[in-house]
């Protein structure tokens, strides 16, 4: 009997992530063919079945052409990514703490690598392309850097508090952003820059960044996905999941690596964006349940899906002007707080 629930648990996940991998797919395509110049979806995934496997397309202008696959294909895959990563490190975050309104940021990683980003900017915006670089490498070695800071500050004789962990995380983003508030008002060239990097706009166009990307995103979202049987076994609590066998600190301390090194990639090649890795997860566990080995997925693809639809929002809100994404996931998160003060007050139960 417990092989055929765990036979049906198997066959209800696997259609779960087929399902919202397709939405992903979708919000991919639409994210794609919609914009300041719209162009049909059909023609969009005639394009890209061209490009990735060689069938033939509908005769189209070289600009059109242009468009999809050198302009708007890059940025969308940069997108996808960054929207997965969020998802994925605001799930394990939220497990890891045990707290549903636990974001990706709660460490410090956002002030951390906004604060190395305005210093790379503060010294001089390089005007070669791989010069370009140093802001997202400033980004997220400050983003890494601070993590690090917190996690020494909250470990202690062998053992890491969680209630010490995100009180670090808060002194210490304070300290960044009050750092960085000093460079942003002494700068005099680059302060619209560091704005739009921190309002969640990636600097950097074409397939550069989303290659130097991939091998971090990679590494921590495969850590991030072996980790759903130790989530669930710590929402037991820290003493039960110990006496239940699980090697609590080398636990936490390897998920905390592994999603802080996923956030940090995000955060450097697409800005600080919030609001993505706290909503996501949150909605996801409302719908599906809260079992890490299928909520940490389930929350990247979603992520992703999401953070593409956000991008187009962003696009075609002002156009032919953008704003920065952050800015719309930050009027979305405004709204959802909402429903969920809402919700708090009918009782208990609400999270």
């Amino acid at each position: 009997m417990s092989g055929g629930v765990r036979r049906g648990l198997g066959r209800s996940t696997a259609a779960l992530l087929i399902a919202h991998a397709v939405v992903l797919a979708a919000a991919f395509l639409w994210n794609i063919a919609w914009g300041a110049v719209s162009i049909p979806p059909g023609v969009v995934a005639r394009l890209l079945a061209e490009a990735g496997l060689g069938w033939p397309a509908p005769p189209v202008s070289d600009a059109v052409r242009t468009i999809v696959l050198v302009v708007r294909l890059p940025h969308a895959a940069l997108i996808a990514l960054v929207g997965m990563a969020l998802g994925a490190s605001g799930a394990a975050y939220q497990g890891l703490f045990r707290n549903p309104l636990a974001d990706p940021y709660l460490l410090g990683v956002a002030s951390g690598a906004g604060l190395g980003a305005v210093l790379a900017l503060s010294a001089a915006w390089p005007a070669d392309l791989a010069g370009m670089y140093r802001v997202p490498a400033a980004a997220f070695a400050g983003a890494l850097l601070t993590v690090a800071l917190v996690y020494g500050l909250a470990h202690h004789h062998g053992q890491t508090q969680t209630a010490t962990l995100i009180l670090a995380g808060v002194a210490v983003s304070s300290v960044a952003s009050a750092l960085m508030s000093f460079l942003m008002l002494r700068s005099t060239g680059e302060l619209r820059r560091a704005l739009t990097y921190l309002l969640g706009g990636a600097p950097l166009l074409g397939w550069k960044p989303v290659l130097a990307m991939l091998p971090y995103w990679a590494v921590g979202m495969a850590a991030l996905l072996t980790t759903g049987h130790a989530l669930n076994v710590l929402q037991f609590g820290e003493e039960q999941a110990h006496a239940l066998g699980l090697p609590v600190e080398a636990t936490k301390a390897f998920i905390l690596a592994a999603a802080s090194l996923t956030t940090a990639a995000a955060v450097a090649f697409g800005g600080v964006i919030g609001f993505v890795g706290l909503m996501v997860p949150h909605g996801m566990r409302l719908l599906w349940g809260g079992d890490y080995r299928r909520l940490l997925p389930l929350a990247a693809l979603g992520g992703g899906a999401a953070l593409l639809l956000f991008d187009w929002v962003a696009r075609v809100a002002l156009r032919p002007q953008t704003l920065p994404v952050g800015v719309v996931t930050a009027l979305v998160g405004g709204v959802f707080f909402l429903g969920i003060l809402l919700r708090a007050r009918r009782g208990p139960g609400w999270m």
